[in-house]
Parts: structure tokens; sequence; C-alpha cells
């Protein structure tokens, strides 16, 4: 008869002795002490389905990592004794108190069953729990026992044989706070790349366990040759969940990240709880915040808000740093004699760089205001608030995150959904951060409202646009999720972090970074990709179109001479590479309206959106010195567009590829350059066949 060794741990009263006796009727109940303590140790044996049960019942303890004789007994036995499976019993009345013990275990890697004890109890206090939604977050076999009736005993029995009889590992859903999934992640990533191994355990868990100052892991990996490499890699992690905890204690980082995890599945599998005993500041502010019908309302006034404010008080800076760009571009252009060279730096390095470095102001405000939110802890209560909204699109709560950053810019919003641990999860969200409508495209967007509906309209155009992005973004998700991404949803708890006072040290370390990230694409990829746009608008040379026009300059007046200048930016344009690039695809897209003009101001905008705007002032000959707010360049765009050719033009804008930047980024995130590609397909089709919609309404 084959042997099945079970262990029982959890907290202090729990009902574990009743637990026993319910399952062996206390037949070959053994009590004693275990070796070298005083720890009462009581062990039994029973057959059931022509199998041994032979039992341990741990000491109750509330944590096997702590320092009280019964928590050494439990963490020792568990980590030295030969047995084959835990059953964890947790008090069903008091779940998320229990589960910090919980989610100890699972980091013990063995197979193991969760027994919710006092079922009756907890029916009786109205306490409903989803112990299928639990079952997918931890991964583990959960069931709803009675010690004192004896609901669900036989249940557990046979969880136990099929989980002794299964040879699967653990696979848990459960997700950290974003800034240890964010570390772990370049951790593992590092692992991945060294093709290191040890035991049975998944770089993500080695991660994690280094990161929280698993002892035993250290000691196991102390001669290990990669741990010299990986020292500057945790100590760098190490500072961020410092700054992010406001504390350097890594017991205390950890248990708040346990609290945090408990408080989030007990929201999400626990309902119709009877409210006992006094309510918390925590569950009162809740109460109001995550109210199901309150509580997206005020979401939406605090995000509208904050758009206002970034946008209002970030145009006063905007205005010091447009004039500080000019007036740096011609002392620069003054002291260099080559035309060649002034031109690649003047009008291709400080004016692409600049046109980036101008929505600075912008994404600062936006980012502190985010950062601001996710301090408090309200963050992970949107997306709580969310989840259930989100779902039915194919999206997690989580990537609520990443998709609002996206309003600000796309780069550090691809960088926001490594926290997303299904991959599944965060390809969908990579692919559809590019429907947020960015702040560079907001240039084109008050252009074209400001031309084809007036200044009194623009703002709810302008509001339309972003809401209809945003919508458009989670219709094409579960387009993904059924067509590309199938399968079953991978279910995740959200973390649920204490609400606390801003810290001005985190928001500092969250605004830093972000806003080094988005000038970082300025000097790189933007700086590549606005003298890439510079040659292609520039050659080739045409010097007797310049020649014909500076005759008629110098024979004309100041005011045709201006004219006559923006003529000839409008025909070299016209003529070079890009231009032709523009003629050769305009048939692609005459079906939209465009002409080869609205081409070319499309194709500038794949290096940098912000370029979209003046490329057009070149075009309709009102010159490269202009800016949304040009009463000239949108008159002549009212005049020489259709109304259905840019109502199109503004979708097309909306979907089309993110910059040059946020698509190396993109295909860094999501994996490799093959999905850059899948993601070229998916926006410019997209994009096209949606545009192609809106022209056919309009134009009718």
């Amino acid at each position: 008869m084959d042997t099945i060794k079970i262990v029982l741990a959890g907290q202090p009263n729990v009902g574990k002795s009743m637990l026993i006796n319910a399952m062996s009727g206390s037949n070959g109940l053994k009590v004693g002490n275990f070796s070298g303590v005083t720890v009462e140790k009581t062990e039994l044996c029973f057959e059931h389905h022509c199998h041994m049960f032979e039992m341990v019942d741990l000491p109750g303890t509330y944590s096997i990592s702590g320092f009280s004789q019964e928590e050494k007994v439990a963490h020792k036995y568990l980590l030295n004794e030969e047995y084959d499976v835990i059953i964890n019993v947790l008090d069903a009345t008091h779940l998320k108190r229990n589960l910090l013990l919980t989610l100890e275990l699972l980091k013990l890697n063995k197979k193991m069953v969760l027994a919710l004890n006092m079922a009756d109890e907890a029916k009786k206090e109205g306490i409903d729990i989803d112990i299928k939604q639990i079952e997918k977050i931890v991964g583990v076999p959960v069931v709803l026992v009675s010690a004192n009736t004896k609901e669900g005993v036989e249940e557990l029995l046979e969880k136990v044989h099929e989980v002794a009889d299964n040879h699967d590992r653990i696979k848990s859903n459960i997700t950290y706070s974003d800034v240890m999934e964010e570390e772990a992640l370049e951790i593992e990533k590092f692992l991945a790349q060294k093709g290191f191994a040890l035991r049975d355990l998944s770089n993500r868990e080695i991660a994690l366990r280094l990161l929280i100052e698993d002892k035993a892991l250290y000691k196991e990996m102390h001669d290990e040759p990669i741990m010299l490499e990986l020292q500057p890699l945790i100590l760098k992690a190490r500072q961020h969940l410092y700054t992010h905890h406001e504390t350097k204690d890594v017991q205390e980082i950890k248990a708040n990240e346990y609290h945090a995890i408990a408080r989030g599945i007990h929201l999400e599998t626990v309902k119709c709880q009877r409210n006992k005993g006094g309510k918390t500041l925590t569950k009162r502010i809740d109460e109001l915040l995550i109210n199901k019908y309150l509580g997206i309302p005020i979401f939406l006034f605090l995000m509208w808000g904050l758009f206002q404010l970034t946008f209002t008080v970030g145009a006063i800076p905007m205005e010091l740093i447009d004039s500080a760009i000019g007036a740096f571009g011609d002392w620069v252009g003054s002291n260099i004699s080559n035309e060649f060279m002034r031109n690649v730096i003047v009008d291709g390095i400080i004016a692409g760089v600049g046109a980036v470095l101008l929505f600075l102001p912008n994404i600062i405000i936006l980012y502190i205001g985010i950062a601001l939110l996710e301090t408090t802890g309200y963050m992970s209560r949107v997306a709580f608030l969310l989840d259930g909204f989100f779902h039915k699109f194919g999206l997690h709560g989580k990537s609520f995150i990443p998709l609002v950053t996206g309003f600000g810019c796309s780069v550090p919003a691809y960088m926001a959904a490594r926290t997303l641990k299904s991959e599944k999860d965060r390809l969908i969200t990579l692919f559809i951060i590019g429907f947020m409508s960015c702040g560079a495209r907001l240039p084109i967007y008050v252009l074209f409202t400001g031309a084809f509906f007036g200044a009194e309209q623009a703002g709810n155009i302008l509001f339309i646009i972003y809401i209809s992005g945003a919508m458009l973004g989670l219709v094409m998700a579960k387009v993904l999720r059924v067509v590309v991404f199938k399968g079953e949803d991978e279910p995740f708890v959200m973390e649920m972090p204490k609400y606390r006072f801003p810290s001005f040290t985190l928001i500092w370390h969250t605004v830093y970074n972000n806003a080094k990230s988005y000038v970082k694409k300025a000097g790189t990829f933007i700086l590549a990709a606005s003298v890439l746009v510079w040659v292609l608008a520039t050659y080739p040379n045409q010097p007797l179109l310049e020649q014909e026009y500076q005759t008629k300059i110098e024979q004309s007046s100041k005011e045709d001479a201006t004219v006559l200048e923006n003529e000839l930016k409008m025909k070299k344009l016209e003529q070079s590479y890009l231009g032709q690039i523009g003629k050769v695809s305009e048939p692609v897209f005459a079906p939209l309206g465009f002409d080869w003009k609205m081409t070319v101001a499309l194709e500038t905008g794949l290096a940098a959106k912000e370029v979209v705007v003046s490329t057009l002032g070149v075009l309709y000959s009102i010159g490269d010195e202009v800016d949304e707010n040009s009463n000239a360049l949108a008159r002549e765009l009212k005049k020489n567009i259709s109304f259905a050719s840019a109502m199109a033009f503004i979708v097309f804008v909306m979907i089309y590829l993110p910059c040059l930047a946020a698509s190396m980024v993109f295909a860094k995130e999501a994996g490799g350059y093959k999905y850059l590609l899948y993601l070229f397909v998916f926006t410019t089709v997209t994009a096209w066949v949606f545009s192609f919609v809106t022209y056919r309404i309009f134009i009718n």
C-alpha cells in the first residue's frame, strides 16, 4: 500500500486539530514533541482509497520566516523533511490575514492544497468566496471545508490524492508591485541570457527570492560565478525598492508586498462580507473611490483635471523652450560657415530634437500627476475598479496603467507594460498602446480641429478624438484576443497597497527616470530620425530651381520675396526623395482622400509626429516656422483639403504606427523586430480601413 505523507500548516486558531479529527476520525493519533524542542507534534496515520495517509500537524504559526520556536520548527521541517503534499489550512472568515502564510508556503514550490476551514461560519456571516478564482490566482487546488459539519472533508482528501499523483509544477498568477515586477524582470532576463538554471526554480522565482533576501538561496548560489555579475543588478534593484517602500528593511518590504497581494486576492474573490467592527480609514476611502457607481466618475474627473493642468500650465514653459531652441539654433547657425553642415545641425538635429524637448513640460506635469496617483495607492484601486470592464475586451485591470501613460508618451508606456506577467496580456497591451494619442499628436489635432471646426468647438472635438482612440484600442484588443492571442485569460491579482501620503523622494525618482527616458529618445532615435528626414526632404539638390527663384526673389518686394521663398521650399520638398516617395505611394492613400502632400506629412510622422505640422507648413507654402496655432496654415488646409479628407487624416494619425523612438522601444519590450513588423501591418491596415470608412461617411 502506497503511503502519502502530508503536512498540515496554518496560522493559529484556524481549526487544524478539528480538521484532523474530521479527516481521520482520530484513528492512529499520536501526540509528542518535535526533536530537541518543547513544541507539540501531532501525527496520525489512516487509510483512504488504498493509500496510507501519514499526517504531520505543524505548530500554528503566522510565518515560517520568524524567530519564535514554532516558526523555526515549521521552517526547518518544511525545508528539510521529506513529504508529498502540504495542506494549508485557512480560516475562511479571516481569509486576508491567513493568506500571508499561504504566500510564504507557495515559495517552497511544493505540492499543496488550500483548505478554507470554517465554511459554515463564513456562510452564516454572509461571506461568499470564489474558490475557482483563488485557484486560478494561486495555482493550487482550493476546497471549502468545515471541520465542524464535515462539509467538504471528503473532497479535500480526494484533492490530496490528485495533487500527490500530479507531476505538474505550481503555476501561480500572483503579481507583485510594479517596482518589484520591473526589477525582477531585469534579473530574470539576465539569468535567461546567461542560460542559468537552478534546481526546479524558474528564473522569475530566483529573481524574486534574490530581491527579498532569501538566505537559503543566497547560500546555495554563493559559489556560483554568476553571482559576481548579479550583484550590481541586485544592488540597483534594491535601491529602487528602498525608494518605493521608503525603508531599507527588506523584511518590511516583503511584508508590504505580501499584505498588498493578500488584500488584492481578498478584494478579487470575497464578496458580500458583512462589516464587523469599525471601519479603517482605508476601508472608508475605498468605499468611495472604488464604489460601483461613483468610482469611475471620480476617476474620469481626476484624469480630466490632470489633462487640463497638463496642457494649460504646460503651455507657459513650452513657449519659453520654443524661443530658447530657436535662439540657440540661430546662434549655432551663425557660427558655422559651411552651408551643408549648418543645415544638417540647425535644420536637422536642433530642429528635430527641439521638437521633442518642446513637449517635455507637458510630459513632466503628466508624470507628476500619474506619480501622485500611483504613490498614494489610488492607481491600483482604479486598475481593480476597471478590471471587470477591461476583461470584456480581453485585457486585465493592470493594463490600465501603461494605457494611461500612453496619453503622455508611448515610450514610458511600453516600458510600463513590463509589470504584466502574462505574455499574452503584455503583448496585447503593447499592441494597443499606440491607440492612446500621445502628446506629440496633439498639435496635429489642434491644427485640424481649429481649421475645420473653429475654436469654440475644438475642445469638444479633441475630447471625442482622445476617447474614440481609446475605445477603438479596447475593441482591437478584443480582436487580438479572439483572433491572434487565443486561449483562456490567465487571472492575476492586483496588489492593493495601503493609502499613504505622497513621497517627494518617490515622485522625484519616478518623474526623473521617465523624463530621462523621454529626453534620451530625443538624443538617440529622434536625432537619427530627424537627420534621416532632413536628408530625404533636402536631396537631391535643385541648383537650377534655386537659381531661378533666387533671381525672382532679388527682383521682388519684401512681402513677395517671403511668398517666393515659401514656394521654393515647397517645390524643393516636392522634388526631394521624400516628395517622390509621397507621390509613388499616393495611389495607396487616394481612396482616403489624401493627396501626395498629406501622404508626405504622414510619412514624416513615422519618424516623429512632432514634424507633421511643420511639414504641412512647407508643403502648403506657408513655411516651416509654423505651429498648430498658425491661422495661415489653417486657411490653406481648409482651402485645399475637403472636410471628409481632413476627418480621415485625423483618424489615420490617431491609429497609425507611433514614432521611430517608440517603435524601437516596442520592439525591445515585445521581444524582437518581428513584432515591430506585425505592429506596422496591424496599425497601418487598421488606420487605412477606418480612415476609408470615415472618408466615405463624410463625403456622402
